[in-house]
């Protein structure tokens, strides 16, 4: 194969040398708050401006990969995902870790990205031109309804019932229509100034998750100034490298997934992250032991979204379309050292662009060693007594909130969502489906009103929307998951009733033998 020698090009001391600071770099920007996967590649395109072109690329590829694990380290051990990727990691992995499993889940985390990453890198060497031609079949109908397809998840993403959950996430649609309609150009619910740009996803990310949590400390700080003490136990490692191996479905699924979620434009690792989550949970025999802690939710999370990595190169590489927000920036550095997309790319510099695409396999591989030996020490942060963890997160908070767009209104909103998910949080509403909600409303929204105007056009708006093969495929997979969350829900709640009368049966039982 051609692909070969560009892999073994990878391997000089100079690339090598990127691809592991670049992967150390990725995880640790990665792991903190608000610090995005989009946000830590767009601070080192600048750096690359005066780097050989491959090797800047080289460098911003493994950030790319290694900031979308590195996410994950947040959401285990204090349960606030580093990136909107990560917030369906929290489910399990943050149960594992109040377990006393936090080394384990994260060793999960990070061979499971790994996996995953490795998948979708072969996916977009092997499998880029069918599937740039696949992802050129979504416009905005297809798009409409894959949003609405994630839509459907919401139901089984509460904490409490699938009423509340559906609440949420109608909640979360209805913060996402706050501030201006980018197709028509009309505000919307502006009550204050401060909410003219509308509300950005990673304060909101973390107002919904981080502020409620440390009110949670807060609370426990008068009971204990420690926290349960967690220490470093010996064969971790070996017992997550076999929880893999019995689980090759999970990773197999999430990667499957992550690598179809990837390719299209606009969707990304949050989207496919929580689709990961939810099918995995279908298809699991004991679904009611997702968010108990086990390893199957973290492994399919993790292999999921990072499986997307690869495949968003695939519109971006070949057609100039960023997959996602990163892919996007990634796009600038290709700009930025005269490299335009498309044929061009694979023909006249198709040294540069097979060799970044190598390189991005090297770059997973260093991210799972070195995402092994910081997982080490997740001890430490366990250990450390919440009033200092309380003074450290609020830190983290205010900085990666005002970050986004250098503006305390960012930061004001972050606190009002966080107070409001933390009052919510106690009548067992959970702020999964409300981020889901502000993460797919403008999708769906943005995507129907231009495919609105596209329809008026021509046969109308039924017409669009219900034709076409991939659009019908979609609104299928939207059927078959409402059905199945409700066929769910259903034999839950028929097997709790027959424990509830065997047990009952076998409480008459043994009071007739007395």
């Amino acid at each position: 194969m051609d692909f070969i020698p560009y892999l073994f090009a990878c391997l000089t001391p100079m690339k090598i040398a990127l691809m592991v600071g670049g992967a150390i770099g990725g995880i640790l920007l990665g792991a903190a708050p608000g610090l995005s996967p989009t946000m830590a590649v767009a601070l080192l395109v600048p750096f690359t401006f005066h780097m050989d072109p491959a090797e800047g690329l080289i460098l911003l590829g493994a950030v790319y990969t290694a900031a979308v694990a590195g996410g994950s380290i947040t959401a285990i051990l204090i349960n606030i995902p580093g990136a909107p990727a990560n917030i369906a990691t929290m489910f399990d992995g943050h149960t594992m870790a109040k377990k006393g499993k936090a080394e384990k889940a994260l060793y999960l985390s990070c061979m499971s990205s790994g996996l995953g990453g490795i998948f979708g890198v072969i996916v977009l060497i092997l499998f880029t031109p069918p599937i740039a031609r696949m992802a050129m079949e979504f416009g905005p109908a297809e798009l409409f309804w894959l949003a609405i397809f994630g839509v459907t998840v919401i139901a089984g993403l509460s904490s409490g019932t699938v009423v509340k959950g559906l609440y949420a996430g109608a909640f979360g649609l209805l913060l996402s229509c706050i501030g201006e309609n980018p197709v028509y150009g009309v505000e919307r619910f502006v009550f204050s100034d401060k909410l003219t740009g509308g509300i950005a996803i990673i304060p909101a990310l973390i107002g919904l998750f981080a502020i409620p949590q440390i009110f949670t400390l807060v609370e426990t700080i008068g009971q204990s100034l420690q926290r349960e003490s967690f220490k470093a136990q010996k064969g971790v490692l070996r017992e997550a490298i076999g929880e893999l191996l019995r689980h090759p479905r999970e990773w197999i699924m999430g990667s499957v997934v992550g690598s179809f979620i990837g390719a299209i434009p606009g969707a990304g690792g949050q989207v496919a992250g929580l689709i990961a989550y939810d099918q995995s949970k279908k298809m699991s025999k004991t679904p009611e032991r997702y968010g108990t802690g086990i390893s199957e939710g973290v492994i399919s999370v993790e292999s999921s979204n990072n499986a997307t990595v690869g495949p968003a190169m695939i519109p971006l590489l070949t057609m100039g379309i960023p997959g996602s927000p990163t892919a996007a920036v990634l796009l600038g550095g290709l700009l930025i050292h005269g490299l335009f997309p498309g044929p061009d790319l694979f023909t006249k510099h198709a040294d540069v662009a097979y060799t970044f695409i190598a390189s991005m396999i090297v770059a997973q591989i260093a991210m799972v060693i070195f995402g092994i030996m910081i997982s080490r020490y997740s001890h430490i942060v366990m250990n450390i007594p919440n009033i200092f963890m309380v003074a450290a997160v609020t830190v983290l908070c205010v900085y990666g909130s005002y970050s986004v767009q250098n503006s305390m209104d960012d930061v004001i909103i972050m606190f009002c969502l966080g107070l409001f998910m933390y009052l919510s949080s106690r009548n067992s509403f959970s702020p999964a489906p409300i981020v889901l909600g502000l993460i797919l409303g403008p999708l769906a929204e943005d995507n129907f009103s231009r495919g609105k105007i596209i329809a008026q056009t021509g046969d109308g708006l039924a017409s669009y929307f219900l034709s076409g093969g991939v659009n019908m495929i979609v609104i299928g997979l939207c059927a078959l998951s409402i059905g199945w969350s409700i066929y769910s829900e259903y034999k839950l709640a028929r097997n709790k009733a027959t424990r509830l009368r065997e047990e009952e049966q076998h409480a008459a039982a043994t009071l007739s033998e007395a």
